[in-house]
């Protein structure tokens, strides 16, 4: 029964390579694609199930048990991820099938794509740390290709900023791993939490903490790490944009969580509350003058990831159960609903041909189920009642009144109400107003895109009306995470 837990690495990495031989069919590779994806998300949610029910599960590849062999584990929070990364692809997949040109599907679309998704599953289920290195470059180089198709120069310049950073970030993990086995003897992540129980979190190995937080943190765009991403999103196909902004940087929060909550637990006064909730804080505030700063769409969207992070990060390191509870519901909350606004950027830019906003205006009156669905997204993200984006702050902010850092309840209210600011902007430049397109583009129907973008809408609205259950099922995530010993036990099986 434990085999399972391989196939959402194993499903989307032999789409993949068997998408390459039909390059040429562009039906076939949407039928395929559509497939795989359901199909993927249906085995996620089962897993997710499973684990939820039974508890870890965990394999040794090849017979070779941990911590000897390569672990693969699915945890409550990794079989959490995994369902969030199958409906956010599956969704951003349908979008492409109404945006993408021709050309990019020629050139591998489809095979980059689930090689992208394989990246980051593996990411999520792996239970090493030279592995999560292979995952991480497995996703990295598919994200690469994806950013660099079409060869733009403005994308040409900006993916190469993009790939020197991650390749500066990859050699300062290939060090951090060369330490953690120098030191441990070992870089499977249970057998890692026994061996620093055991030699204390101190000296060189304090260093290599916060190495390795470099590292996550360049992945997950923290404070000061994150000038690479705003110029480098803009420049893709909005489905690829979408993706990388709902998945790529919560891999290195994903990174944070499980290594901060698992290995280095031990000295939480200097990693957990002076680094992450200095950095962050830092990272909520500037991302969201970014944002407010900008007159374009898309570029708005994409400090706001850099913003939204830092709520995420302040979970982290606040290191409570509310804390962390809160944490993965707003992670969860903001890969759904960054993703569709992202998404409805794509579909505003399908109908005006520009993401600039003083180009655009009145909207709703010719797309209104585009403008509200727009509204209802913009809302959420900006932690408006009774939608998902409240639920994920509230804890959050309760969580760090509890702790008396009233400095970051204030700095969380004031980001909320600076990003509902940026969302009210876009809100009346965009679809308030009188029209600015002209009456081909008034007449033009995306209800397809619409379409394919809507469950992301529908599941923030589901999100904030039943964000009990939810919450208390990130409440479970929480208490794991709080007692390590159940995952160690599932993968040393003492």
């Amino acid at each position: 029964m434990n085999n399972i837990i391989m196939l959402p690495i194993i499903i989307p990495f032999f789409m993949g390579t068997l998408l390459i031989l039909f390059a040429k069919k562009h039906l076939t590779q949407r039928i395929l694609s559509s497939i795989t994806a359901v199909g993927l998300t249906i085995v996620s949610i089962y897993i997710a199930w499973l684990v939820y029910e039974e508890g870890p599960l965990s394999i040794g590849l090849g017979g070779w048990e941990a911590p000897f062999g390569i672990a693969i584990v699915a945890d409550n929070l990794a079989a959490f991820m995994v369902v969030l990364t199958s409906i956010v692809s599956a969704t951003c997949l349908f979008f492409a099938f109404t945006t993408i040109d021709k050309r990019r599907e020629r050139y591998y679309f489809y095979p980059l794509f689930f090689y992208l998704v394989t990246g980051v599953n593996g990411a999520f289920l792996t239970g090493d740390l030279f592995n999560l290195f292979v995952f991480f470059e497995v996703m990295l180089l598919a994200s690469y290709a994806l950013m660099v198709t079409g060869s733009t120069k403005f994308q040409l310049r900006e993916t190469f900023k993009y790939a020197v950073i991650n390749a500066f970030s990859s050699m300062l993990f290939l060090v951090a791993i060369a330490y953690v086995y120098g030191i441990l003897g070992t870089v499977n992540f249970a057998h890692m939490a026994e061996r620093v129980a055991e030699v204390e979190q101190t000296g060189v190995l304090q260093v290599v903490a916060i190495l390795l937080f470099l590292v996550f943190a360049t992945k997950g765009a923290l404070f000061p790490l994150y000038f690479w991403l705003p110029h480098s999103y803009v420049g893709p196909p909005t489905a690829v944009t979408a993706l990388f902004g709902g998945l790529l940087t919560k891999v290195g929060v994903y990174c944070i969580i499980r290594m901060y909550t698992l290995v280095f637990t031990f000295d939480i006064s200097f990693t957990h509350h002076t680094i992450m909730l200095v950095l962050g804080g830092l990272t909520m505030l500037l991302g969201v003058l970014g944002a407010v700063a900008q007159f374009d769409y898309k570029r708005i969207l994409s400090f706001h990831i850099i913003s939204q992070i830092g709520y995420m990060i302040m979970g982290i390191g606040l290191n409570t159960a509310l804390a962390l509870a809160g944490a993965i519901y707003f992670l969860a909350h903001n890969m759904i609903v960054k993703t569709g606004l992202i998404l409805m950027s794509g579909a505003t830019e399908k109908i005006t041909g520009t993401t600039d906003l003083k180009k655009m205006g009145g909207l709703l009156k010719t797309h209104p189920v585009l403008a509200w669905s727009f509204l209802i997204l913009g809302l959420s993200i900006a932690g408006i009642p009774p939608l998902s984006g409240f639920f994920g702050k509230f804890p959050l902010i309760v969580a760090a009144a509890e702790e008396s850092s009233y400095f970051l309840v204030f700095l969380s209210l004031f980001v909320g109400m600076l990003t509902l600011f940026s969302m009210i902007k876009i809100f009346m430049n965009v679809y308030w107003g009188a029209p600015q397109h002209t009456k081909e583009q008034a007449t033009l129907s995306i209800t397809p895109t619409l379409l394919a973008a809507s469950p992301l809408v529908i599941l923030t609205i589901i999100l904030g009306l039943f964000a009990e259950p939810f919450f208390a099922y990130t409440e479970v995530i929480a208490e794991d995470l709080l007692n390590p010993s159940v995952y160690i036990q599932s993968v040393l099986k003492e």
